[in-house]
C-alpha cells in the first residue's frame, strides 16, 4: 500500500516540477556524454521555492504517515536548523553520514539548536534526485522507512544543502515524546581507518 501511494506522490510531483521549470538541464536538451549517453538532468532549488520544496515533503510525510495508520508531524523550527548545519557538514565532509565533522551525534545537534524532545531519527541522502524521489528511495528501506513512520514522532525538520553542480545533501529529522536527558558530547573521531 505504501509503495504505490509514495510512487504516486512522486509522479505527482514530477509532473507539477517539469510545469514549473525546477528542473533544469543545462541548455534545451540534457547534452550528450562523449560515450553518447544522455547527461543527467539537474534538479536546481532557486530561493524562492524553498518554502514550496519544504511543505511539499511535509504534506508528502504526512500522507505516507496517514496511510500507514500514524499521526501527522508538525515542522520544528529546532528540527529545521540542525537538518540545515547537517546537509552543509556532509557537504563539506563529502559524504554522507550521521556524524558531524566535529564529532557530533544527530542527538548533539539537535539539542545544539534548541530542540529538547526526544529524537527518534535522522535521514540522509547525497543526491541529484529531487526531494520526492528521494522520500521514495528512503521509503524503500526499512530501517529510514521506519524512521519517517515512527508513531511516536510529533515533529520533523528537513533541510538539504546544494553545491554548484548540482549534488544535493538531504536531512529529515523526526523528534516527539518527552524530553531527554542532555546529551552526552561524542568524542572527536579524528581518522577511522580501513582493516
Amino acid at each position: 500500500m505504501l509503495r504505490p501511494l509514495a510512487m504516486l506522490v512522486s509522479s505527482a510531483f514530477l509532473l507539477s516540477a517539469c510545469e514549473t521549470g525546477q528542473i533544469t538541464a543545462s541548455g534545451s536538451s540534457p547534452g550528450l556524454r562523449p560515450d553518447g549517453t544522455p547527461l543527467p538532468r539537474i534538479y536546481r532549488i532557486p530561493a524562492s521555492d524553498e518554502p514550496r520544496v519544504v511543505f511539499r515533503m511535509l504534506d508528502s510525510v504526512n500522507a505516507l504517515r496517514q496511510a500507514a495508520g500514524a499521526g501527522p508531524v508538525s515542522l520544528d523550527a529546532g528540527l529545521n536548523s540542525a537538518a540545515a548545519t547537517h546537509s552543509r557538514d556532509m557537504a563539506l565532509q563529502n559524504r554522507p553520514w550521521h556524524f558531524g565533522s566535529d564529532g557530533s551525534s544527530p542527538l548533539e545537534r539537535v539539542w545544539r539548536a534548541g530542540y529538547r524532545q526526544t529524537v527518534i531519527g535522522e535521514v540522509i541522502s547525497e543526491t541529484f534526485e529531487t526531494e520526492l524521489e528521494t522520500l521514495v528511495a528512503w521509503m524503500e528501506r526499512e530501517d529510514t522507512r521506519s524512521v519517517i513512520l515512527d508513531p511516536k514522532a510529533e515533529h520533523m525538520g528537513f533541510s538539504w544543502h546544494q553545491e554548484p553542480g548540482g549534488k544535493l545533501w538531504w536531512t529529515l529529522l523526526m523528534g516527539g515524546g518527552p524530553e531527554p536527558v542532555e546529551p552526552t558530547p561524542n568524542p572527536v573521531v579524528l581518522h577511522q581507518g580501513q582493516g
